[in-house]
């Protein structure tokens, strides 16, 4: 099985946990047996938050070291730098990460959510009452095709529902940019305009730099809440979270969701955390990319026990309908069409210990659109 994950870089924030709850999944399913009788054994490789390295580090994957399955990528540039290796060589990649849809592969399993199941209801949110009612809306992220493709289903979804591009403004930076300061004078400034949120597809340790910096000016949640697309516990960790209480994230997932498979998935991490030293010890966090992960893991290995072979044709049929009992206390089930799982979308407020409370959430799972309305993509 190979993972494929920054371990250093700009991503490395992120992309380290996935590595870790990885290797925690696979020792799981080995003690449980295996899969056909058989243990699982991880590759491991770091990209380092190359975009081109991902690539190499996936054909070397599936050529030299002949994995049945590959986990890995967070970034969309990532994902988009081997889909091109997976389809030519017929490899399997589980793809765990939130994106901006717009694709389908015979050779990729996206268990993160699209945007009907995080930016769309994360903004629907933002203009109700509830969430207070915004009327100009701060688009700001890192320069790359999710934001960008986000934000442009952002901007009809916003078009189709009455505000018009003069209450929308859509600002880019590089990855591991650090210098926010103009940027966030900008919102202040924005937001006079009338009631305005921030809607966050920054990526990676630039985070820290951002919401360091709404506390250096003074913005709080009451003045201009941020909506984060991927923003979660992880990078919370990295943050003096006193100074962001109230700021949002939307997921499929929180740590602090109750219900007793999260206990049981947590008090997991937990131990394999303890049992491996790992560093932050029990300041260590699960996250939403971490159980997509989990859930993707334990899906292959039904289909392959259901299929009775790792052969990808035979276990791609296999996953179509695969089920399992989620730690975020749903029953998530592999849709049997478009390769994405029904998810439940929550939106989570910042508490100052670094968890989320949920403020809102739909009732159950709900089915991913990969090809968005809101765009002319002829599908």
């Amino acid at each position: 099985m190979g993972v494929l994950h920054s371990l250093s870089g700009t991503m490395a924030i992120s992309e380290t946990s996935l590595r870790d709850v990885a290797l925690m999944s696979i020792e799981q399913i080995n003690e449980q047996g295996g899969v056909l009788g058989r243990r699982l054994e991880p590759v491991v490789m770091d990209p380092g938050s190359n975009w081109p390295r991902y690539a190499e580090q996936a054909r070397e994957l599936l050529q030299r070291h002949n994995v049945d399955v590959v986990f890995g990528c967070w970034t969309s540039v990532s994902r988009k730098a081997v889909l091109p290796v997976f389809e030519e060589l017929n490899g399997l990649l589980f793809y765990p990460v939130q994106y901006e849809g717009e694709e389908f592969s015979e050779n990729i399993f996206y268990t993160g959510a699209a945007p009907n199941q995080q930016s769309i209801p994360a903004v629907e949110y933002l203009m109700s009452d509830e969430g207070g009612g915004a009327s100009r809306f701060y688009l700001l992220g890192t320069d790359y095709v999710f934001p960008r493709t986000t934000n442009q289903i952002l901007r009809a979804y916003l078009n189709a529902n009455g505000v018009s591009d003069d209450n929308i403004r859509e600002v880019y930076t590089p990855f591991g940019h650090s210098d926010f300061q103009s940027i966030v004078s900008e919102i202040r400034s924005f937001s006079q305009g009338g009631p305005t949120a921030v809607v966050n597809t920054v990526n990676g340790d630039a985070n820290v730099a951002f919401y360091q910096e709404l506390a250096n000016q003074g913005i709080s949640a009451l003045d201009v809440p941020v909506m984060a697309m991927s923003v979660g516990e992880e990078e919370l960790r990295g943050m003096d979270t006193a100074t962001l209480e109230g700021h949002l994230a939307a997921w499929n997932y929180f740590m602090s969701v109750e219900s007793s498979a999260n206990d049981a998935f947590v008090e997991t991490w937990f131990d394999y955390v303890e049992r491996n030293s790992l560093p932050g010890g029990s300041n260590r966090v699960t996250n939403d990319p971490m159980e997509a992960t989990y859930i993707g893991m334990q899906m292959w290995a039904q289909a392959v026990e259901q299929a009775g072979t790792t052969d990808v044709d035979e276990v791609r049929v296999a996953m179509r309908g695969q089920c399992v009992n989620a730690p975020s206390g749903h029953r998530i089930c592999m849709d049997e069409e478009n390769h994405h799982l029904h998810k439940p979308v929550l939106i989570g407020e910042i508490r100052g210990d670094g968890q989320f409370d949920v403020v809102w959430e739909t009732e159950g799972p709900i089915r991913a659109e990969n090809w968005s309305p809101y765009l002319n993509n002829g599908e």
